[in-house]
């Protein structure tokens, strides 16, 4: 392994050149403090150091033993793995071809509800994608109570209100405009991909007056629709009393004090708020901020008119619900632009226990990480693997997932891209989704 420099209108950064690519590890992209918008980081002096990744933000897993809280995904994404945790969490890791050239950007965002993930956890990689000439990029932004709190006495003096963790992905996503030609990036052509709550933050950016006419394409990966046709965001307003019993049970009087709160007792104090609430998730969404989300602008008639693959896994939280969900989304698309929007399901069982295909398991697929996990894949695995990551690459480079990997891939909601051990557009699989869904197969792991 060796160093290597570039130099970019940030100053000098010092990488990683492995064998299969040039990786830049934890570049920061912003600074803010407590409730604060980012700003992104201005030119620094010297060589930034980006030679081992950085913090991601304080959640379960830095205050409790991630193997007993969340044990499922502990053993399938970060066992073995050591994390740093920070609310000083604006870094960003790139991977991205030797000798690139105007290369197609993918910017990935991670999920976790919100309230969890980092991009440096053990399936999130970007080897392949970088040997296939796409330069991929990937962010941690503040997360829980430290980026999705909103309350009235934090709104701005020109009526922005939370959301913190999106403005986050707002200055990456700029800083990747701003800097990635310096890696061999084309800023003209960025992709946008998430999964989950990543897969939602994607939803949103689509009409994000920031970010407008940024964004060349669309990956959402078991999130598309979810706010804006089930789980609509709330007004500040709204969700202002579930704050208040935070700062009730951090023993402080005001947002102001909150801010000055050290960060444990502000993630007890919000996860005893969620204990107490009878369905506490919404409350640390992203809600109506008046800037990048609102009510006027998160419709799903005013989705842009740019390509889009959509999809989910089949045992996937409520599969039937999902399907829907993906379905609605992706009329609307049809009937309101031109671009095509292309669906997937992904259907293989994975090897090694009874859990099905389960929520986030594509993207082991994805990302061509198969070896960083426990199960005994099979070479069926490593081809599907291989199909959807092609997909992927050749919809970041043409708008089009079609490609050698995979048979015809036709964008048509009623049949999609089914990945199997017989990978291939077929209708959707309803009665199975029905009886994952009330089987209990579809549960969230």
């Amino acid at each position: 392994m060796n160093y290597i420099e570039r130099e970019t209108p940030c100053g000098s950064i010092k990488g990683l050149e492995t064998e299969r690519c040039l990786e830049f590890r934890g570049i920061r992209y912003a600074r803010a403090g407590r409730y604060e918008y980012p700003e992104q980081e201005k030119p620094w002096n010297g060589i930034y150091d980006a030679t081992e990744f950085k913090a991601c933000c304080y959640q379960h897993r830095a205050f409790e033993e991630d193997a007993k809280v969340n044990p499922f995904y502990h053993i399938e994404f970060r066992k073995g793995l050591e994390f740093t945790y920070s609310e000083d969490c604006f870094f960003l890791n790139i991977w991205a071809p030797k000798n690139a050239e105007n290369c197609p950007v993918l910017v990935f965002i991670h999920g976790g509800s919100f309230t969890g993930g980092s991009t440096d956890e053990g399936h999130i990689k970007g080897e392949r994608f970088a040997e296939k000439g796409i330069i991929m990029v990937a962010m941690n932004y503040r997360l829980g109570p430290y980026g999705f709190c909103a309350h009235p006495d934090l709104v701005t003096e020109n009526g922005v209100c939370g959301n913190y963790g999106l403005f986050d992905q707002t200055v990456a996503i700029q800083w990747v405009i701003d800097n990635i030609a310096s890696f061999g990036g084309n800023p003209n052509n960025i992709t946008l991909m998430g999964q989950s709550a990543g897969a939602m933050s994607v939803d949103i950016h689509l009409n994000n007056p920031l970010l407008k006419d940024r964004i060349s394409g669309a990956i959402m990966l078991s999130g598309a629709g979810l706010q804006r046709y089930l789980l609509k965001p709330l007004t500040v307003e709204k969700i202002a009393p579930f704050w208040n019993g935070i700062m009730k049970n951090a023993g402080v009087r005001s947002m102001e004090e909150l801010k000055k709160t050290d960060a444990e007792t502000l993630y007890y104090a919000w996860l005893k708020a969620c204990k107490e609430s009878k369905f506490s998730m919404p409350y640390t969404f992203p809600v109506y901020d008046g800037m990048i989300l609102t009510e006027s602008n998160f419709k799903l008639k005013k989705i842009p008119d740019i390509p889009y693959i959509i999809g989910s896994t089949c045992t996937d939280m409520i599969p039937i619900v999902l399907e829907g969900v993906i379905k609605k989304w992706a009329k609307y698309a049809r009937k309101h632009n031109s671009c095509p929007c292309y669906i997937y399901n992904f259907n293989r069982f994975l090897p090694g226990d009874d859990m099905g295909a389960w929520h986030a398991a594509d993207l082991l697929y994805v990302f061509s990480t198969l070896d960083f996990n426990w199960r005994p894949f099979e070479d069926i695995d490593y081809r599907i693997s291989e199909q959807i990551s092609d997909a992927v690459c050749a919809f970041a480079k043409s708008g089009n997932p079609n490609c050698n990997s995979l048979p015809e891939w036709v964008a048509n909601y009623r049949k999609p891209m089914s990945f199997c051990e017989n990978s291939k557009c077929s209708d959707w699989k309803t009665k199975d989704n029905i009886k994952y869904t009330f089987s209990g197969k579809g549960k969230t792991v």
